[in-house]
């Protein structure tokens, strides 16, 4: 039997992905010498013949955009966690070839804040409404006690929001993005917006800030994170993510566990410093 020791992550874009960087650095801390994890640019149309080409020596997949839904009919069954919010980020493939999809997203963001001393909090307020932004509403539902605010652009989003609310069973408001700066009030704000989205926001940063969960990794810091940290605020950005999320990615793949933490965002640190 083929060893099971291939990985890889998939998307498109994918050429700035840094899960190799950190799969690849887990890997070596770990001694697993016999293991490969690469990148391929796969859309949605060439998502299932590669699916359906992945045979023994494959361990699992890491997805992002835009596959983490187009992924789901494909596989043999999701986790709880993936089903909540209708997104898969992980595929591991079994010793019998079942294909089961999971989130590591979820769980990532609330190690990233539980690393930091954010295990509950009264309050929260998101900032954009995409799927990040579900995943994140997901996440509060185990850490904030109260209700969540998020703030966006369109009456659409916001319906679609209050729905992700009552599915995961948070109290959800929102609030038009003219008002955004009031996020700022609440002990925990996580910015789930593109780049150059929330900048203008910087100017509004309090002068005793709570603490900021800013999803991106490049450029970093954002606008908004430096003035946030400029005020004294905790400051966590996407790389903790990534890293979080592919720390359980790495122990679900491999069965080993723990996953070296430190390795992998000391690479992807010096990995983002070298860009």
């Amino acid at each position: 039997m083929t060893a099971r020791r291939r990985a890889a992550v998939l998307g498109s874009p994918i050429a700035h992905s840094l899960s190799p960087v950190l799969h690849r650095a887990a890997y070596a801390a770990l001694g697993l010498g016999e293991w490969t994890y690469d990148r391929y640019e796969i859309d949605e149309a060439a998502l299932p013949a590669f699916v359906e080409g992945l045979d023994d020596s494959w361990a699992g997949l890491s997805l992002t955009m835009p596959l983490k839904r187009a992924v789901i009919p494909l596989l043999d069954g999701i986790s709880d966690t993936a089903r909540s919010v209708e997104a898969v980020n992980t595929v591991l493939v079994g010793a019998d070839g079942r294909l089961t999809g999971d989130n590591t997203d979820i769980p990532g963001l609330v190690a990233a804040l539980r690393e930091r001393g954010v295990d509950k909090v009264a309050s929260a307020a998101v900032l954009g409404a995409g799927a990040t932004a579900s995943s994140a509403l997901a996440a509060l539902a185990g850490i904030c006690a109260g209700e969540v605010t998020a703030y966006v652009r369109s009456a659409e989003r916001a319906a679609e929001m209050r729905q992700w609310g009552e599915r995961l069973g948070v109290p959800v408001r929102t609030a038009d993005w003219s008002r955004a700066a009031e996020a700022f009030e609440a002990p925990l704000v996580v910015a789930t917006t593109p780049a150059g989205a929330a900048d203008a926001l910087a100017a509004a940063v309090p002068d005793r800030p709570g603490t900021l969960f800013d999803v991106l990794y490049e450029p970093w810091p954002t606008p908004l994170a430096a003035a946030w940290a400029a005020r004294g605020g905790t400051v966590l950005g996407g790389l903790d993510l990534l890293v979080h999320q592919a720390v359980l990615q790495v122990e679900r793949m491999t069965g080993v566990s723990p996953a070296p933490l430190a390795a992998m965002r000391a690479a992807g640190e010096a990995a983002l410093a070298a860009r």
